[in-house]
C-alpha cells in the first residue's frame, strides 16, 4: 500500500537523512519520505510502499534511491519529490533462485549453502530488511541487509545482480553500512566484521579488525577509515584497513551514524542524543553542546554550518559555528 499522506509525517521517527543538491530528504517510518530546500520547511513526498524505510542515497541531485523492510529498493529521478518501486523482497527471492538455485557444480558446498539460502528466503517471503544503499553515479550501485543480503546494479536499478557469493561472510551475518574509504568500498556488519571491495577480484574482502562488536556504519577520505557501533566503539585506520587504532569517543552509547563534513571535521551522532565532532581526522573525539538532546539515528550537513539530526521526533537543526540550535520541526 502507497504511504498515507499526514501532517504529522516529519514529527514521526525518522530513520535516514541524505543531500539532494541543495535539498535535504529524510526517510522513516510507513515509508515516509520528506523533502525541505530550507530544512524548515518540509513536503511530504510520493512514495508507493508503507514498509519502514532504512536507508536514503543521492549520488546526484536529481537521482536517488532508499530502501528498508520488506526488501524495498525506491528510486526517485526529481530530486525526491516522488518515488517508484524497483525491487522488493519477493522480486528479491526470485532473483537468488534464478542466481544460485541450479548450481554448475552441485558438489561445492559453498553452492549448496548459497543454494539453501535461496529456497529459504523464497520460503519465508518477504521478511528481509534491506539496511543500508550506496550508489557511486546514477547507474552502479550496491544494496546491503540482513542474512549477508547484497545486490548489485550497473543499469540505475532497471536490474539487479545477487552477491551473497562475492562476499567473505560464510555465516551470513547481516551488513548494516557500506561507505567509500581509502580509495575503495567498505563495508560493516555483526561481529567486528569489516569488508572492503577488491575492485579485481570484484568481491568484498574480510579485513582483520581488533574487535568483536557489531559495526553500524563507516566513514573516511582519502587515507582514514573509521567504523563505528555499538557501545560508543569506534576503530581507526590510515592505511586501508591493514592497521587499526581504538578511537576514545566518550560515549558507551551506540553510534549509529557519522559523516565527513566539507571543512573534514568528522561527526558521530550517537543513539543516546550525542553529537560527537573530530577536527583531527578521527583521533579524538569531543561532545558538541545540544539545546536539545534525543536520540539520533542519522545525520546530515545543511547549510551554514549546520547539521540536521534525525530521530523519535523527527528532524532537528543544529548549529556548529554557534553551538546552538537553529531550528527545531
Amino acid at each position: 500500500m502507497p504511504a498515507v499522506p499526514s501532517s504529522q509525517a516529519i514529527h514521526a521517527p525518522i530513520n535516514a537523512l541524505a543531500q539532494a543538491g541543495g535539498r535535504l530528504i529524510a526517510a522513516g517510518q510507513r515509508g515516509h519520505i520528506l523533502y525541505s530546500d530550507d530544512s524548515t520547511t518540509w513536503v511530504q513526498a510520493q512514495v508507493p510502499v508503507s514498509s519502514d524505510l532504512t536507508a536514503v542515497m543521492f549520488p546526484t541531485p536529481h537521482q536517488g534511491w532508499a530502501v528498508g523492510h520488506e526488501g524495498v529498493v525506491l528510486h526517485s529521478s526529481d530530486a525526491g519529490k516522488t518515488w517508484s518501486k524497483q525491487l522488493d523482497g519477493r522480486q528479491i527471492a526470485a532473483l537468488m533462485l534464478k542466481h544460485y538455485g541450479h548450481p554448475a557444480n552441485p558438489e561445492d558446498p559453498q553452492a549448496q549453502r548459497l543454494k539453501q539460502d535461496a529456497e529459504l528466503f523464497a520460503e519465508q517471503g518477504a521478511d528481509k530488511p534491506l539496511l543500508d544503499v550506496w550508489f557511486a553515479d546514477e547507474r552502479t550501485g550496491f544494496v546491503i541487509g540482513a542474512f549477508n543480503l547484497i545486490l548489485r546494479t550497473e543499469d540505475g536499478g532497471q536490474s539487479w545482480t545477487p552477491w551473497q557469493d562475492r562476499v567473505d561472510n560464510p555465516r551470513s551475518m547481516h551488513l548494516y553500512g557500506l561507505h567509500p574509504a581509502a580509495g575503495t568500498l567498505f563495508m560493516v556488519a555483526e561481529q567486528g566484521l569489516v569488508l572492503k571491495l577488491d575492485a579485481t577480484r570484484q568481491r568484498f574482502v574480510k579485513v582483520p579488525l581488533p574487535y568483536e562488536g557489531t559495526l553500524f556504519g563507516v566513514l573516511g577520505d582519502d587515507q582514514l577509515v573509521l567504523v563505528y557501533g555499538l557501545r560508543g566503539n569506534a576503530l581507526r585506520s590510515l592505511d586501508g584497513g591493514a592497521s587499526w587504532s581504538t578511537v576514545t569517543t566518550g560515549t558507551e552509547a551506540g553510534i549509529s551514524s557519522g559523516l565527513v563534513a566539507a571543512d573534514g571535521t568528522l561527526l558521530l551522532a550517537s543513539q543516546s542524543g550525542q553529537l560527537l565532532r573530530s577536527t583531527d581526522r578521527g583521533a579524538t573525539f569531543r561532545r558538541v553542546a545540544l539545546d536539545s538532546v534525543a536520540p539520533n539515528f542519522a545525520v546530515a550537513a545543511v547549510a551554514d554550518g549546520a547539521v540536521a539530526l534525525a530521530g523519535l521526533g523527527g528532524v532537528r537543526v543544529q548549529s556548529l559555528q554557534q553551538n546552538k540550535k537553529v531550528g527545531e520541526l
